[in-house]
């Protein structure tokens, strides 16, 4: 929810309020990106409408924000670009979007596309105990007179890993199946003092080239059960990097 509220003075604010939300009522795999408005300073509320969506899009996050003189309206989401997966085994898609509208004589015009990044697998992502995919609520839009900035989960440069998948349905199904130990692949690295690096310059092939940093004194040499707490936390941060 925002609020052109004419920040920082107030001078031309609306007070028009936005609110929107992915509603599941038409039934799995038909989500929608519902928006509501106010101009009435929330004693009541026009809509909600679905605002159209790329084809294919299930919202399930969303993000709506004002300009603060109330004449843009921007929307961030995130949305799964197939349909409903009930296994670990099968590609899904993941993808985050930026959508624009104007405002004219008080009434906000079709969205368009203003931007949209490249879809995923969100497999490849993770929770911190590797039990299920990331699908966190880190999906936020803030608005200015002259733009807007979204943020969204995004897994394009992720690779999905079977060993994980496995895991994840065996605690579903009650098999057994061995937990992935995805960190200690690095401990040569850690041994050497070294830490994997992610750099933002990207290969030919299109993937991130790998770098390696020093680790903090006194993190190198340490492993397993005596590695120190700076360090573990160290390399999970380098790992979350790449």
């Amino acid at each position: 929810m925002d609020i052109a509220n004419g920040a920082p003075t107030g001078t031309d604010a609306t007070n028009r309020i936005v609110l929107t939300w992915a509603d599941g009522a038409p039934g799995l795999n038909h989500e929608q990106l519902l928006l509501m408005t106010s101009t009435d300073g929330g004693a009541s509320f026009a809509g909600p409408a679905a605002v159209p969506l790329t084809l294919g899009d299930r919202p399930y996050y969303t993000a709506p924000a004002i300009s603060p003189n109330g004449t843009d309206v921007y929307i961030t989401y995130n949305a799964f670009t197939t349909p409903y997966r009930d296994d670990t085994t099968s590609p899904r898609g993941l993808v985050g979007a930026i959508l624009h509208a104007d405002v004219t004589g008080g009434t906000i015009g079709a969205f368009g596309i203003l931007a949209r990044g490249a879809v995923g697998d969100p497999r490849a992502s993770s929770q911190n105990d590797l039990t299920a995919e990331f699908l966190g609520d880190y999906v936020y839009t803030a608005a200015t007179r002259a733009g807007a900035v979204g943020v969204w989960n995004d897994v394009r440069n992720g690779a999905d890993c079977p060993a994980l998948d496995a895991w994840r349905l065996s605690l579903r199904t009650g098999t057994s199946v061995a937990k992935p130990a995805p960190l200690r692949q690095f401990g040569h690295l850690r041994r050497r003092g070294l830490r994997p690096h992610a750099l933002t310059t990207p290969t030919p092939a299109g993937t991130p080239a790998k770098a390696w940093d020093p680790l903090p004194a006194g993190a190198a040499g340490q492993e397993g059960p005596t590695t120190s707490a700076a360090a573990d936390r160290t390399l999970q941060e380098a790992v979350k990097e790449m």
